[in-house]
């Protein structure tokens, strides 16, 4: 057992590791199911939503979403139920007895985590945004208050050097009314559109602008250009009037890249949210090490009591890491804490705690 290569024994707990967790996991989901059907089974019958809507539109696509929720939990769950069974079936006293070194035993478990990891990065990253779009555009129609945009005096900023205007915008028919575009060069402005209304074609992914006026500012004159209806391409779209909740659930990793370049371009909002969306699809998969590594080290000793002790230690333990996730995203989001320190707070931390639980665990 000097070397790492795979043994029999490392091929046992892998084996217990991901069957627990996936086992556990079926359960929980399961559970989840069984109580979002009770919560919205009302809003089901009221609304008429079809049952093949239901099952492969929504639960197909529900499933992934929380299962991706529950996973740290469910790891950690899983790692302390069959690690201190081992202990109290006195299997971990026999491997250490053996002669195989803590250090050692715990390869097999970051062999496991690194498989989960893989999976859960590829999940949050694209898989989950993808499907969440069929699921939510599902809420949005079945389940969800309709929303409105009621913002007014609407200003974006497309890119460096245009800016766009809108007195108010109907997410009801995605028609937008008292519309202007200005562009600068070196301060200067050069072009300004005004317009009654502009509409969105769906059919196209175009926008008409209805009755207006283009007004270009040449150095020594300008030029007036007027029209009933003008279809062109800019920088926007519905999605940027929906709710923002949507928009991040919806966006793979690539997406999420985009938009924060062009929200940066555009400096119209707070990117906060979107980029500690962006670093937390890297710690979570990071924190299936840690979580481990603090399971393992506080079941792995026979304790008077059975599991009953580690895993009420271990549960405390993962709740706090969930609530501290939760605390950092708030920090991130409204109390300026830079999102790429508070993404990463919960995994320092818990960091620290395994590595004292290592260091103290038998060996």
């Amino acid at each position: 057992m000097a070397n790492y290569k795979l043994q029999k024994l490392d091929w046992y707990i892998i084996k217990k590791y991901l069957s627990t967790f996936f086992f556990t996991l079926g359960i929980f989901v399961a559970i989840a199911i069984v109580f979002d059907i009770t919560e919205k089974l009302d809003n089901f019958l009221n609304r008429n939503a079809p049952l093949k809507e239901i099952v492969f539109n929504y639960y197909l696509n529900f499933v992934p979403y929380w299962a991706s929720v529950l996973s740290p939990l469910i790891l950690f769950i899983a790692v302390i139920f069959f690690t201190a069974r081992m202990a109290d079936q006195t299997e971990i006293v026999a491997i250490l007895s053996s002669g195989v070194s803590f250090k050692r035993l715990l390869y097999p478990y970051f062999v496991a985590s690194f498989f989960l990891a893989i999976i859960t990065f590829v999940f949050n990253a694209y898989v989950i945004p993808n499907s969440s779009k069929t699921r939510i555009e599902f809420e949005n129609k079945y389940i969800r208050h309709k929303f409105e945009f009621k913002e007014r005096n609407f200003h974006m900023q497309l890119d460096k050097e245009t800016f766009i205007y809108m007195e108010n915008y109907s997410s009801d028919i995605n028609v937008g009314y008292k519309f202007s575009i200005e562009k600068f060069k070196d301060d200067e402005l050069i072009y300004k559109l005004l317009s009654n209304s502009i509409s969105w074609d769906s059919v196209s992914s175009k926008w008409s602008i209805h009755d207006y006026s283009i007004r270009y500012i040449y150095p020594m004159s300008e030029k007036m250009i007027y029209g009933q209806k003008l279809d062109t391409i800019m920088d926007f779209s519905p999605k940027d009037f929906q709710r923002k909740d949507n928009i991040i659930e919806t966006m793979t990793l690539t997406e999420l890249d985009n938009y924060i370049k062009k929200a940066n371009i555009r400096g119209t909002e707070s990117i906060d949210i979107y980029t500690f969306e962006k670093n937390k699809m890297y710690a979570v998969p990071f924190s299936t090490f840690i979580l481990t590594l603090i399971g393992v080290s506080l079941s792995s000793k026979k304790v008077r009591g059975g599991i009953g002790t580690p895993l009420l230690v271990g549960i405390t333990l993962c709740f706090a890491y969930i609530l501290l996730m939760k605390f950092s995203t708030t920090f991130a989001t409204k109390g300026g804490l830079p999102p790429i320190i508070a993404v990463w707070i919960p995994n320092l931390t818990f960091g620290i705690i395994g590595l004292y639980l290592l260091k103290i665990a038998p060996k």
